[in-house]
């Protein structure tokens, strides 16, 4: 049976109690017409989605919870079948069987290579359906007893508007804490696992050291720490991501923005905001696999030209340039708002004043719009030192400390990505690397919309 079975059943007693709480409440109103009972509080309609919120809150809650320990259930029920005592008792061979036997029990037309698994499929599968018709039942039954609770509640005088409206209002406010709670939740996983890291890789090392070199299939001795000098990687992060990237965005970004607002025309406007905001939608791969077939030979083959030998096919100039130019719609679209939220009367002002559209722009527009244009220059910092796939296609592997932008270079998002897709162990230092670089690129993040919206406010104070 599948899951979503008790969630469809919620949501059609849902619907049967809306109608039926509808009908009751119309029925009052008659009532109230005819001046045989009270004036009511609700309106039918109001009436009808208590009863089904009354239904469908706690369905739905106990058919989710339900559906998350029914493969337990049924897993465990299967491993007292006569075939599991064939099983491994431990290791990678025991959870391959499994893991095969639980796909044969969801789909029972799957390849099996091991016959082990499908003599288990069977009782897993018997066990899915006695579990999911449990959970069916008792959704109907719950669904069922709060429904008629909720119903035998209606009357005329009933609150039916303002109990809806709390609910709705609960709901707002947990939708709105999931947010919060995925970040504390993130932020505390990447401090457990840090604080094993430093367990056994001292911070110093770690913060200022410039070797990185960790090999997660290595045992870990006593100067493991020389390994995990992450300098290079912060400043590869901070080299193609803030600096080259940035050269190129902010740039293009603001004159593009000061194009649109004060010089383009209202048809040029709506056809090229539109197209530029498009380069924010392209997906980082396309744009990695353009840097490396494309800008990094270009800018090898301009940099040995004039002269620049060591120039590699793998650089932090083609990543950042690549980076800038994914990164211009950020900048762009905040400049842009901002500068045309600016008042008409300030324009007018500084040109019935002699000044010119250019001094306008430059003395009167820019500061007051700044505000925005910081805080899209940092969002577009932000999301240029997360980048991963331009990284891993243009930049290279190497972490080097240099400030040649034509050699390669790396990022703490490469490695992040190349700690956890290896084969190392998560008791290993160089898997809980991950981790600890995720912290720091955290902490900057954080740092990062700190002080833009200090800035912000700061300079909204001086311009309002």
């Amino acid at each position: 049976m599948s899951p979503a079975f008790p969630i469809i059943l919620a949501f059609g007693l849902g619907l049967i109690g809306w109608l039926a709480a509808r009908a009751r409440a119309r029925t009052f109103r008659s009532a109230v017409r005819a001046g045989g009972a009270r004036r009511m509080h609700s309106l039918p309609s109001y009436h009808g989605w208590f009863v089904a919120l009354a239904i469908m809150a706690p369905a739905l809650l106990f058919a989710a919870v339900w559906s998350s320990v029914t493969p337990g259930m049924a897993e465990a029920d299967a491993l007292k079948s006569p075939a599991a005592a064939q099983l491994p008792v431990f290791g990678f061979q025991r959870d391959s069987i499994l893991a095969e036997a639980r796909n044969l029990a969801s789909s029972p037309d799957a390849a099996a290579f091991n016959p082990i698994a499908r003599q288990i499929a069977a009782p897993m599968r018997a066990a899915h359906k006695f579990y999911g018709s449990i959970g069916l039942v008792a959704t109907l039954l719950i669904g069922f007893a709060a429904g008629a609770l909720a119903f035998l509640r209606l009357r005329p005088d009933f609150t039916a508007r303002t109990q809806v409206e709390r609910a709705i209002m609960v709901g707002l406010l947990l939708a709105s804490l999931i947010a919060v709670l995925t970040t504390l939740g993130i932020l505390a996983s990447l401090v457990f696992e840090t604080t094993r890291f430093f367990s056994m890789v001292s911070p110093g090392d770690f913060l200022l050291g410039t070797h990185w070199g960790p090999d997660p299939m290595a045992t870990p001795g006593a100067n493991v720490g020389v390994d995990y000098g992450a300098i290079p990687l912060f400043w590869g992060t901070i080299y193609i991501g803030a600096v080259i990237a940035m050269i190129v965005a902010i740039p293009l970004g603001l004159m593009s923005a000061i194009y649109l607002t004060q010089y383009a025309s209202a048809g040029v406007r709506r056809w090229m905001k539109p197209i530029l905001e498009i380069l924010a939608g392209v997906p980082t791969v396309v744009y990695g696999y353009f840097a490396a077939l494309t800008v990094a030979p270009a800018v090898r083959d301009a940099a040995q030209a004039i002269g620049i030998s060591s120039a590699s096919s793998e650089s932090a100039m083609a990543a950042g340039l690549v980076m800038g130019v994914m990164i211009i719609p950020f900048v762009s679209s905040m400049a842009d708002d901002s500068i045309a939220a600016v008042p008409q009367a300030m324009r007018d002002g500084s040109l019935a004043m002699g000044a010119t559209t250019s001094e306008t722009i430059r003395r009167v527009l820019i500061p007051a719009a700044l505000p925005g244009i910081v805080a899209g220059v940092m969002l577009a910092v932000s999301r240029a030192i997360g980048e991963t796939m331009i990284v891993v296609m243009a930049a290279g592997a190497a972490a080097r400390l240099t400030a040649n932008p034509f050699e390669s270079m790396t990022t703490v998002t490469f490695q992040i990505v190349a700690m956890l897709t290896g084969e190392g162990s998560f008791d290993h230092p160089a898997t809980l690397s991950a981790f600890a670089l995720g912290f720091v690129l955290f902490l900057v993040t954080l740092a990062l919309n700190y002080i833009a919206l200090r800035v912000v406010k700061r300079f909204r104070e001086a311009y309002e």
